[in-house]
């Protein structure tokens, strides 16, 4: 019998032309019949191009993934400052997301002792669910002089609940109210400008926001800046004023607004300067 004897170096013939195939698919499509091998050889190929794709759309959403999140301030939960003033009330009504917070100061005398803070938010409480008839105090959060964080409006800290602080934009925004009055010249203590930028990049930070940026809200009131129905732009960080015709947060809180946005960026972790865009989700 006549032996053929492989030259030193030469390459062994590829199955079916796949030289690129790794050594285990050639040895597993070598044993299969030819029209088996063909069928295998295509869906192994096509395995091979669908898992390049999806790694390489993985590594994109990796590479663009950024969390920016902040921690979640201490809050003195309701039952502190509420007692036994509670009225029944509806249940609390959500949205999906927050997208923007509004902030606001409650026209309230500033010289008060912050140990008496929960008798003032107390007395707000009585206010718009006895005078005014509200289902619960309007605002989401209440924060004093000293920068204490209060829960205002029932539902829970964590979660979407619907307040009653902006006209026309009180879905998927969060109310924030500083318990005082901060009109023009009035000085605005440093532990409130903290506590308030510390909730924001809480809250935002919730769903990936950029205090500094700008969303896009829809008025569901025509009492509201904007017809109802009306989508438009406003900051994510915001004051009462955006969004309703009305003096508040007041002159004097409204201007430190700016400095709020960047302390509140760098708590999510984000680097200083201007907003790094806009976001494009509409909120109704």
């Amino acid at each position: 019998m006549r032996v053929v004897r492989r030259r030193r170096g030469a390459r062994r013939p590829s199955v079916a032309g796949t030289p690129g195939l790794p050594r285990a698919a050639r040895v597993v499509l070598g044993c299969l019949p030819g029209l088996a091998a063909a069928v295998a050889l295509v869906l192994c190929a096509h395995g091979v191009e669908n898992a390049a794709e999806t790694g390489s759309r993985a590594g994109t959403a990796r590479s663009t993934a950024a969390p920016h999140t902040a921690p979640r301030p201490p809050i003195v939960p309701r039952a502190r400052w509420l007692g036994d003033a509670a009225r029944a009330q509806p249940r609390p009504r959500y949205d999906d997301r927050v997208a923007a917070v509004f902030v606001h100061h409650t026209d309230s005398p500033n010289g008060y002792d912050c140990a008496d803070a929960p008798r003032i938010i107390r007395g707000l409480y009585t206010g718009q669910t006895g005078t005014r008839d509200w289902d619960d105090i309007g605002y989401n959060f209440v924060v004093d002089r000293c920068g204490t964080l209060y829960e205002g409006r029932a539902g829970g800290v964590e979660r979407a609940v619907t307040g009653a602080h902006t006209q026309g934009f009180n879905h998927r925004t969060a109310g924030i109210a500083a318990l005082g009055t901060f009109t023009e010249g009035m000085p605005v203590p440093r532990p409130m400008i903290r506590a308030i930028a510390a909730l924001s990049a809480w809250k935002l930070g919730l769903t990936g926001t950029d205090p500094r940026a700008d969303v896009r809200l829809v008025s569901s009131n025509g009492l509201s800046r904007y017809a109802a129905g009306t989508t438009v732009r406003l900051p994510a960080l915001a004051g009462h004023s955006d969004g309703y015709m009305t003096s508040c947060p007041g002159a004097a809180l409204r201007a430190r607004l700016p400095e709020i946005r960047q302390l509140a960026a760098r708590l999510q972790g984000r680097p200083d300067g201007p907003q790094e865009g806009h976001s494009e989700r509409a909120a109704s």
